[in-house]
């Protein structure tokens, strides 16, 4: 039966699959592994999910524009126009072996949650209600509530747990953090973790990352709260290879409030694909003449062009001129809300947006599968790097490779299910590289950001190879050691990628190199050390074998 485990004296639980995170991808290999016969723990980093929360705990809540998929009626739309518009937003780094299973498997999957009550916004002949995003070529992204799709995702999978309890037998255990990957002999069993100030383990066969993305490493972002890198460093600590990690994408159209900190309003691109523009305080559109594709070019395009027009105006933001856009309110009420929150008012018609800190491009690297390096050690969602969003991500592809990512996950947990647990101790973390959350945050968004430079790049990597040692006493500095980790690798991949290519922008390389490649890392003998991409791959076909 599904259940909040209420029980906090069991030092130790057995599973035959542990999932880290209850987002998109988290929830929905949860669900499907649970309903497939498993027994199946959640370790859920915030509170008990209740829809009236002022603050959410997943970034799939606050996801706005919608679901990019293609129904196989639409005569307009192809999975090869989808696949088209992936690659060329992935600036030479998709990989289109990879890309083409997630995106085929986009409607079965979309199917599946709208089975289990997802409720999507349609037009008055009953069809699903499409809009247009950038990078994208057609209509082709459906939503619900107008712009509160990740809610919806979120509530029906929360209540997808409630309703199917007669027959799941799953644990969700709240507050609580992953601290460790447990392994024995090369192999995962299990995962150490730390709810309320105390230190307990869970053994499994197989454990699914899921736990997002990394936007608190800079000083103003989209996400939630939680998502300070966890998963990362998980994987890196473990023996995982990360790729891509260069690449964290920069949304064209965040909220700009003077001095704000910490999670701040996304506008969705879903406003532009409704027809608003960018402009500049003189009302000159900021994407004139940059792209064919205007205000909906890919992410990192837009989010460049309006950087280099505050850099040439010496203005603070620019605005997203909404006037046009008839209803704007009840189309766009998540915007509406929190443009208000922030003491605004949509009706002036302009509002002012900056780009920033939105989602991580790349991650720890899988297999189209979900399968790391390391066996029994999964990841999905905004903390995996699958091949699917190369160098800049397309708009609404992340709510879609979560569901098809939780999917397969699942899969390759049932077909594991039978494998024998060595129970490994897990002992507490004692001490750990760690920053101070603002320091680190200051230094990564003054040097690290949109624009980067081989001077700044080197500065912020001699601040973080010099951080002290801290005692792992509280979630924050679980928290901070692995932003610390993080931010290192970032920073080799950035400056080891001497060129600019999607949202990775190098001031002294301004020019794209020929040859694309990704980068890989690892955690090697204490140091992040650049690994061979191919030897990483081998490494995670072999656990198919």
């Amino acid at each position: 039966m599904v259940r909040r485990e209420r029980d906090r004296t069991a030092d130790e639980l057995r599973a035959d699959f542990v999932v880290v995170g209850a987002g998109v991808a988290g929830l929905t290999a949860a669900v499907c592994a649970a309903e497939a016969g498993l027994r199946v723990v959640v370790l859920n980093k915030g509170p008990t999910w209740r829809p009236d929360r002022a603050e959410q705990s997943t970034a799939t809540h606050y996801a706005q524009g919608g679901i990019a998929v293609v129904e196989p009626a639409n005569r307009e739309d192809s999975v090869d126009l989808h696949v088209a518009d992936t690659v060329a937003a992935g600036a030479g780094l998709t990989d289109p072996s990879a890309t083409r299973p997630i995106l085929a498997d986009g409607w079965s999957a979309v199917s599946a949650l709208i089975g289990w009550g997802a409720e999507f916004d349609r037009r008055p002949d009953g069809a699903l209600a499409r809009t247009r995003e950038g990078g994208h070529s057609v209509r082709r992204i459906i939503h619900a509530g107008g712009d509160a799709t990740g809610a919806q995702v979120q509530r029906t999978l929360g209540r997808r747990l409630a309703s199917a309890a007669a027959y799941l037998d799953l644990t969700c255990v709240d507050d609580s953090s992953a601290t460790a990957i447990l392994r024995a002999d090369g192999h995962t069993v299990g995962v150490a973790f730390r709810t309320r100030g105390h230190d307990r383990l869970v053994h499994a066969p197989t454990v699914l990352l899921a736990t997002g993305g990394s936007g608190h490493l800079y000083a103003a972002t989209t996400n939630p709260v939680g998502a300070t890198a966890d998963g990362i460093a998980l994987a890196l600590r473990a023996g995982a290879v990360v790729a891509d990690m260069e690449f964290i994408q920069f949304h064209p159209t965040m909220l700009y409030v003077p001095g704000a900190r910490g999670r701040r309003t996304l506008i969705s691109e879903a406003v532009r694909g409704e027809g608003g523009r960018l402009v500049d305080a003189d009302g000159r559109t900021v994407t004139d003449g940059v792209h064919p594709m205007g205000d909906l070019a890919p992410r990192d395009v837009v989010a460049n062009a309006i950087e280099a027009r505050l850099a040439t105006t010496g203005a603070p933001c620019v605005y997203l001129d909404v006037r046009t856009i008839a209803d704007f309110r009840s189309r766009f009420p998540t915007v509406t809300a929190g443009v208000a929150d922030a003491g605004l008012d949509v009706e002036t018609g302009l509002i002012p947006v900056v780009p920033g800190a939105h989602y991580q491009c790349g991650g720890v690297l899988t297999d189209v599968d979900g399968r790391t390096a390391v066996p029994g050690l999964l990841a999905a969602g905004e903390v995996a790097r699958t091949g699917l969003h190369g160098g800049n991500r397309l708009a609404s592809n992340s709510l879609l490779e979560g569901l098809v990512m939780g999917r397969r996950a699942a899969a390759v947990a049932v077909s594991r299910r039978d494998r024998r647990v060595v129970d490994a101790s897990g002992a507490s973390i004692a001490e750990l590289p760690a920053l101070s959350r603002e320091g680190l945050q200051d230094n990564m968004s003054g040097a690290v950001a949109l624009r980067r430079g081989a001077d700044g790049l080197q500065r912020v990597a001699s601040r973080l190879q010099s951080a002290g040692r801290r005692p792992m006493v509280t979630d924050v500095d679980v928290e901070d050691a692995a932003l610390t980790l993080t931010a290192r690798v970032v920073v080799a991949a950035a400056q080891a990628r001497a060129e600019s290519r999607g949202c990775h922008a190098r001031t002294d390389h301004p020019r794209t190199d020929p040859d694309a490649r990704s980068r890989c890392f690892g955690w090697i003998d204490g140091d992040i050390t650049e690994c061979d991409r191919a030897d990483a791959l081998i490494a995670t076909e072999a656990l198919v074998s």
